[in-house]
Formats: C-alpha cells, structure tokens, sequence
C-alpha cells in the first residue's frame, strides 16, 4: 500500500483528489493539509510515498516547500496555473494536473506514479530554478523554524561548499543552493555577482577600498568587506555610473 498526503489550501481540491483516488485500491490517504507548513510537518511525520501539492499556497508556496524536505517523495503538482508547468516538470514531478481536472486525467497521474521511481535523492538545487517570488524572499529552514527572509534584508550571499551563506545584518543563515542560481534568480537591479564567492546587494554597498595591490573591497553597511574581482570591478563601477 502506497502512502498520499494530499497539500492544497482549498478543500473542494482536496476532496476532488480524496475522491479520484478512492478508485486506486493500492493507494492509501495518510493525511491532507492546509499549506506547506502543515505539509513539512506531515511528510517528516509520515514519509508518504506520493504527494498531490499545489503551488500556489499562503504563507509559503509549493516549490519553496520541497526545498525545505529533508525527505523527498514523489510528486505530483496540481494548480490552476499553467505558467507553472515547466517549473513543475524542471522539479522533476511525476505528473503536472491542470485545475479542473478529470478523473481519466487523473488516473493517467497515478498511472505514471507507479511507472516512475521515486524522487528520494533528488537535491534541492533541482527544484526549479526560477520560483515565484523568490527576488522578494527566500524561505530558509532554521533549525525547526521556518524563516521568510525579504531579499531587500540581505547584505551579501556567499559561497560555502554545496551550501551558500544567507547574510543578513542580524543573522547569517545556510541554504543548499548555489551561488549561480541566485545571481540568475534574484533581481539585476539590486543584487550584482562581484566576486565568484560573493553576490551583494547593491543598497548596502557604502564604499570600495583598496586591497593589496590592484586589488579591491565592497564595503557594506553591515561592516562586511567582501573581495572584487577583477572582472567584476569594471562591471561593478559600470553599474555605479562611476
């Protein structure tokens, strides 16, 4: 018997998906939840082998939950948004349902489920690369806390082996992503790659000093010095206007 935990914030989903899959003796139900929270939560809880998620949710979205699971089933998206399909299909889900949809749609999902192995392994820097919202925030797992840190609170990000480091003023945070993907994700205007260990955001940025010979430093008002590259400091005063 294959364990499901159902995740969207609106019930009539939830119960359209209960009762699809009630025709699917082999599947069982383990549990159904409001929003990503509860979903984290339930999947630690109950490692379920298929999870039916939808996208858009409160508080933190479909994508940004799976980047926070230590563990990974399988998935398959549900949403009324198809902008989100090939984002869906770049996480590597089972199966992509469009809202509304039917029951033969349905069971064609199930039926790919049970022909796919599972996502167990996949790594978080898999998880689309491009997600909604995410130049305004990046949702971190704290310990057991879940953190929304706005990105116009981060100084700078690093690079930390398989890891970055989230610098805001108060407090440094680790996220497995990479440096390329925030230098690719986050907002032009205000963030800028200026050493390949180091992005920063440009309002933060106070003055540049020299360091060594030819050689230069951010200066951020959290009082970080941060290196410059060569390259990047004529990218780096072009965008200045200096």
């Amino acid at each position: 018997m294959k364990k499901v935990i159902i995740i969207d914030d609106e019930p009539l989903a939830r119960l359209v998906v209960s009762e699809y899959l009630s025709s699917h003796n082999h599947f069982t139900i383990v549990d159904q939840c409001n929003n990503g929270y509860e979903g984290l939560k339930s999947i630690e809880q109950h490692k379920p082998d298929l999870i039916f998620l939808d996208i858009q949710m409160p508080k933190i979205n479909g994508f940004e939950m799976l980047e926070l699971l230590d563990y990974q089933p399988s998935v398959v998206f549900t949403t009324a948004y198809d902008h989100y399909a090939l984002k869906a299909f770049d996480a590597a889900a089972v199966d992509y349902l469009l809202k509304p949809f039917s029951q033969e749609r349905f069971d064609q999902a199930i039926e790919k489920s049970t022909n796919s192995e599972s996502l167990k392994g996949i790594t978080i820097t898999e998880v689309p690369n491009k997600q909604p919202d995410e130049h305004l925030r990046i949702v971190i797992k704290d310990r057991d806390k879940i953190k929304i840190v706005p990105t116009k609170n981060i100084s700078c990000i690093e690079a930390y082996d398989d890891y970055v480091k989230i610098h805001t003023p108060k407090k440094t945070y680790l996220k497995k992503k990479t440096l390329t993907h925030y230098e690719q994700s986050l907002n032009s205007a205000d963030f800028i790659r200026i050493h390949r260990s180091f992005v920063i955001n440009i309002h933060f940025l106070t003055g540049i000093e020299n360091y060594e010979k030819n050689s230069y430093r951010a200066i951020l008002s959290d009082e970080r010095r941060v290196p410059i590259s060569r390259t990047a400091y004529k990218s780096l005063k072009e965008k200045l206007g200096v």
